[in-house]
């Protein structure tokens, strides 16, 4: 056994490190594919149990509920027994719920089984990323943004299945039992692979802990380029139906032009991230994503707002991953806890986001709100300059 960057791996070869990396790009595939595969099916479960536009948006909250009440126990359990454990486990019961979520009757065991989706996402998401910071440290170099791409490519390729699911008028239980099996024939596959082993802090496993400033940084950082993923992700859509006022078939352009260049920009993050540093490639994400914001507000025209919202993909791409992989390799705390406190930090930002376009839209317009997210986009900027690298 060797010791590398706080972080205990087992020395093996080449092909044993690819085979970890492997393992851990299943994991996060098939997260994405989970999740992807609830968003494409909420029509219809809205449809199914005959839910009104509040009470669906009531209903939606209850994710991010269980997500932000499991941070800091996510991190504790993964510091406590292992990302191996957590993951796989959390992992397993993330489909399990899943399914639940697709035969759910009523708007009470969908609320609850929505609740327990994210408290298992979010341990998931945790022990996961854990694991990508030991293959990081086995390969001596940046490919956080890549596990990240895939998961990203997964959105996608759940995206699909739900649609020809849609298709064929598969009810949502059937369709999530499939995915189910999908993703336990994934866990199977990749439990043999992943790292046994990733905290070095002894009995240290504290369940609250206070970031120092290096870690606080990165959660700032997170936290305001979260505020533009999370706008972006609601936002788009309204943006380009009633500011760029684009035709009924272009309405969704600009999302999708967002999300092409996001899954892109983390294929070749870790590259650049690899030869330039991370407090460079965090100012130039800041720079573009602000950048990608101001021209779709200034020219708010079909090609020049697709453009911008382009910009805004390849700018918001990056940051996420890359912050997790230098909070996962923190000094003062074990990769798990020291990424549960960026992600509490981060997240925060993904909830505000939303509702601060919308309170601003009303209060004064839908361009005058994007323009404070291109703000926040440049505090990236700011804020980066002052990173420091372990």
């Amino acid at each position: 056994m060797q010791q590398i960057q706080g972080c205990i791996v087992s020395a093996v070869p080449p092909v044993s490190k690819r085979a970890h990396r492997i393992a851990v790009s299943v994991l996060f595939y098939i997260q994405g594919l989970g999740f992807a595969s609830w968003a494409s099916r909420i029509p219809a479960i809205q449809q199914k149990l005959d839910l009104s536009e509040a009470e669906l948006g009531m209903v939606l909250f209850a994710i991010p509920v269980g997500l932000m009440l499991s941070l800091p126990f996510a991190g504790w359990l993964t510091a406590k027994y292992g990302s191996k454990k957590i993951a796989l486990t959390s992992a397993f019961f993330y489909g399990i719920i899943l399914v639940c979520i697709g035969f759910s009757s009523d708007i009470f065991e969908l609320t609850a089984a929505l609740f327990l989706f994210g408290i298992f996402g979010n341990m998931a998401n945790i022990a996961i990323n854990t694991q990508a910071v030991g293959v990081e440290v086995l390969y001596n170099k940046s490919i956080m943004a890549s596990f990240h791409g895939l998961w990203s490519i997964a959105g996608f390729f759940g995206a699909a299945i739900g649609t020809l699911m849609i298709g064929f008028n598969v009810a949502p239980g059937l369709h999530f039992a499939g995915i189910f099996l999908l993703l336990t024939g994934g866990i199977i596959s990749a439990s043999k692979y992943v790292i046994n082993e990733d905290s070095s802090d002894g009995d240290k496993h504290p369940l609250f802990a206070k970031p120092d400033k290096a870690l606080l940084m990165l959660g700032l950082i997170a936290f305001c380029i979260m505020i533009c993923e999370g706008s972006m992700f609601d936002w788009s859509g309204v943006y380009f139906k009633k500011v760029v006022r684009a035709d009924k078939a272009w309405i969704g352009a600009g999302y999708t032009a967002f999300m092409g260049t996001m899954a892109a920009g983390r294929f070749v993050a870790d590259r650049f991230n690899s030869k330039y540093g991370l407090p460079y490639i965090l100012i130039v994400s800041g720079i573009l994503a602000s950048l990608g914001l101001l021209i779709a507000i200034i020219f708010p025209y079909l090609a020049s707002a697709i453009f911008g919202f382009m910009l805004v993909g390849f700018g918001v791409s990056s940051v996420v991953p890359l912050v997790y992989g230098a909070a996962g390799k923190s000094k003062t705390l074990s990769p798990g806890i020291a990424l549960a406190a960026v992600s509490t930090i981060g997240f925060a930002g993904f909830l505000i986001g939303p509702p601060l376009i919308g309170i601003i839209a009303a209060a004064f317009s839908l361009r005058i709100s994007f323009t404070v997210i291109a703000v926040m986009a440049f505090c990236v900027v700011l804020l980066s300059s002052k990173v420091k690298v372990n």
